[in-house]
């Protein structure tokens, strides 16, 4: 069973509904609370692993691992990655990020960890991976998704995932045009909006837009297309 947390960003205290959710499928399983904060590149400084800390500190989360992609890891260490009750999928350049988990063979890793049932938080890049493919990322470096052939993800999800939405105007022209060209909905979030993933359900916290077809829809319509989908968490 699928346990996912997909951020748009972490902003305290703006997304304090999500991080409800995440300490409720932590306490479900019923493990504990330690985290383990996989970096989407270098980190020489831990700048953004030590804010992450201080940012989960805030619900009482542990985030004592960090690991580092570009490092060679005994098994023991990997070992100890999997053995934390949730895994931090970090924002950065997700094109490099994919290229990290897929050099390091750690994409199937993760996936399969998952699909075991592990709970995975992705916050931007971190999220945008879940999906099957990462085109949507296409827009922050000025391309375009439909153009985008090489981006094979985790594929945990039926949609595809784009954060910060407010950032440009630009941006949910560009996502609809793109959503004439995937079979898959495509799931546009602003900064403290998300979506939880677990028991079968795909829950909207926030008011993200599910955009398919050419046209921003309700999240209800996406029962049509074979998700299951609560609002207004």
């Amino acid at each position: 069973m699928l346990n996912l947390i997909l951020y748009s960003d972490q902003i305290f205290p703006d997304c304090s509904a999500i991080d409800r959710r995440l300490v409720e499928l932590l306490k479900a399983q019923g493990t504990g609370n330690r985290l383990a904060y996989v970096a989407s590149g270098p980190e020489p400084d831990r700048y953004f692993f030590m804010n992450a800390q201080s940012y989960y500190d805030r619900s009482d989360l542990d985030l004592p691992l960090f690991f580092d992609l570009d490092e060679p890891h005994a098994e023991e260490e990997i070992a100890a990655l999997f053995a934390c009750d949730a895994i931090h999928l970090a924002g950065g350049h997700t094109c490099e990020f994919l290229e990290r988990l897929k050099r390091g063979g750690m994409l199937e890793r993760l996936r399969n960890w998952a699909l075991a049932g592990g709970i995975l938080v992705g916050v931007s890049a971190g999220a945008i991976l879940m999906a099957p493919t990462i085109a949507t990322d296409a827009l922050f470096v000025g391309r375009k998704p439909e153009d985008i052939t090489d981006g094979d993800a985790l594929d945990l999800v039926q949609f595809e995932f784009f954060p910060h939405l407010s950032d440009e105007a630009a941006y949910l022209p560009a996502l609809l045009r793109y959503s004439m060209h995937t079979a898959r909905p495509i799931v546009a979030c602003d900064d403290g909006d998300g979506i939880v993933v677990t028991g079968g359900r795909v829950e909207c916290v926030g008011n993200p837009l599910w955009i398919y077809g050419g046209a921003v829809l309700a999240a209800g319509e996406i029962e049509l297309h074979g998700l299951s989908v609560a609002h207004g968490l």
